[in-house]
């Protein structure tokens, strides 16, 4: 049965921001949420922080902003608790219960929406996506199955093909076929030519992704990806410029709107490419151009392409797509990511900050899209 519960909701929602969570990704999400409660405005919403631990706990976790920030001293991270929060419906109503061994279980009220900003498997993917819609709460963001495909670069890239969107030469190593015949691997992926990126097929924030400019450092860079995922796409490299824009589901039936593209630089120096330092540790590693310095009609067709990668695979609420700009003009879609990196310094903040939409609009307006779409089949 289809619900129809798009009436928006009057006093104060109560917005859960869930945290952490059990992938490599677990300190990025943590620092991303510290980056929402820090702007998200509390007078007009009332913030419920909820931890997932490594080992999946739900627990109530701090509300301080500072506990959750990122050096490269130290990794935040969502310790267990004694209490583990549940999500459940009750009467009717979303509601948090919080239990704990020999005690009776205490409810903590009702929760409007959920704010998932967990990155990578198991809760990127569609799995956290799944428990929400089970219980028809609310939450922000991409579907089961965009969240799906938008995690997974092998069938992210069959959709954008499926689309007519240019996608560049790339292989899919599974475990099977490299356990079992990795000579056939290292020849499929030597007719791509050198350099390739290395990539686990189900893993954000370039963990575990790898330059290899040579056959030599192919076998290492593919069990480095392995330790994040199982499952690979090798991709041949692309002569162009990395431009990248954000998306933002429209109101109502309206299409979605899209930022100016933007344009990473990375500083010269240890960073070969746009890897996890220079996106989240180091100050000054990386700067952001927007709008990116291209002909008025690439950027118009950049922001089309954008457009039509987000509708391809069904997302809603957010996503960063990211392209190849080649010397001829060209542009090669790259992927979409339905949960970008989302603190401050961001890209995706950062687009549209440049575009005129300041970061703490841009959360009000990500809760206003998802307290106001129909749960169920939509």
């Amino acid at each position: 049965m289809v619900t129809d519960q798009s009436t928006p909701l009057t006093g104060r929602p109560r917005v859960a921001i869930l945290f952490g969570g059990r992938s490599s990704e677990h300190a990025v999400s943590c620092v991303t949420a510290a980056g929402v409660m820090g702007a998200i405005d509390k007078n007009k919403y009332e913030v419920i922080p909820i931890g997932i631990a490594k080992s999946g706990q739900w627990v109530l976790a701090s509300g301080d902003t500072s506990d959750w920030s990122l050096s490269s001293a130290a990794l935040p991270e969502v310790a267990p608790s004694g209490k583990t929060v549940t999500l459940a419906e009750v009467g009717g109503e979303h509601q948090l219960i919080v239990t704990e061994p020999n005690a009776v279980p205490q409810e903590l009220g009702s929760v409007d929406v959920v704010f998932p900003l967990l990155h990578g498997p198991w809760g990127e993917d569609g799995t956290i996506q799944g428990l929400l819609e089970l219980s028809d709460t609310r939450y922000v963001g991409a579907g089961v199955l965009a969240s799906a495909v938008g995690m997974d670069k092998h069938y992210m890239k069959v959709v954008f093909e499926s689309a007519g969107l240019s996608v560049g030469p790339y292989v899919a190593v599974t475990d099977r076929e490299w356990t079992t015949d990795a000579e056939a691997v290292r020849k499929r992926v030597d007719k791509l030519g050198y350099p390739v990126f290395v990539k686990p097929a189900r893993a954000g924030s370039s963990m575990g992704i790898s330059k290899v400019d040579s056959m030599e450092g192919l076998d290492a860079a593919i069990e480095e990806a392995r330790r994040h995922d199982l499952k690979l796409v090798i991709e041949a490299g692309i002569v162009g410029r990395e431009i990248e824009c954000a998306v933002l589901q429209g109101r109502g039936t309206s299409a979605p709107r899209t930022s100016m593209p933007g344009e990473i630089a990375v500083a010269a120096g240890e960073h070969q490419f746009y890897d996890f330092a220079a996106k989240y540790v180091e100050d000054g590693a990386a700067a952001l151009s927007c709008p990116a310095d291209m002909p008025d009609e690439a950027i118009a067709r950049v922001r089309e392409l954008a457009a039509v990668a987000f509708d391809a695979v069904g997302a809603e609420g957010l996503s960063r797509v990211d392209f190849f700009y080649t010397p001829a003009g060209e542009l090669i879609i790259n992927e979409i990511n339905t949960m970008p990196g989302f603190t401050p310094k961001s890209m995706y903040p950062q687009m549209w900050a440049a575009s005129g939409l300041a970061y703490g609009d841009l959360i009000d307006e990500l809760i206003h899209l998802a307290l106001t779409r129909k749960t169920g089949l939509r």
